[in-house]
């Protein structure tokens, strides 16, 4: 099966998702910071092709509160460190947060921490792979590629304490 992308609506607005045979390799939105390159798209299919149609299916039943994690194959694309910063998000428990700083401690050096988040932003499976999870070393809400309201939004679904309110200036 080819690569191929749709446009799904849903209550977070338009997400592109892109899928690679039987896994998903890209779930952006609307004004993503780091979008899929064009040729990484494949060819445009329905929102009712099936591993679209079940991605929003899944979808459906986490911004309700029926699930508490996807289900579904993942072929994200990035280098060994992504690979690794994703995997890590993968672990971090529905309704809680982490740090940059934690995850860059669990890799062995907390000098990593601007790397992890360069990495955290990049993450070209937003939502499934929860990099909403990840707040800054004061609780604050920084960067988030489908930007901050929508990250405040799955926190609060989620039930996750938020320590720190964005800081405006």
């Amino acid at each position: 099966m080819t690569r191929r992308h749709a446009t799904l609506p849903t209550d977070l607005g338009d997400l592109l998702v892109v899928a690679d045979g039987e896994a998903l390799a890209g779930i952006t939105f609307p004004g993503h910071w780091h979008p899929l390159p064009v040729e990484a798209l494949g060819v445009p299919v329905a929102a009712d092709e099936p591993l679209v149609a079940r991605f929003g299916e899944e979808l459906a039943e986490y911004l309700s509160g029926e699930r508490t994690e996807f289900d579904l194959s993942m072929a994200p694309a990035g280098d060994e460190f992504q690979v690794a910063v994703w995997q890590m998000l993968r672990e971090i428990p529905y309704g809680t947060t982490t740090t940059y700083g934690a995850l860059a401690v669990r890799l062995g050096d907390r000098n990593l921490a601007r790397r992890v988040g360069n990495a955290v932003g990049r993450n070209p499976l937003s939502i499934i792979v929860p990099c909403h999870r990840v707040v800054g070393a004061d609780g604050s809400l920084t960067g988030y590629a489908g930007g901050l309201e929508r990250k405040r939004l799955l926190l609060e679904l989620e039930g996750a304490p938020i320590v720190a309110q964005t800081r405006l200036f």
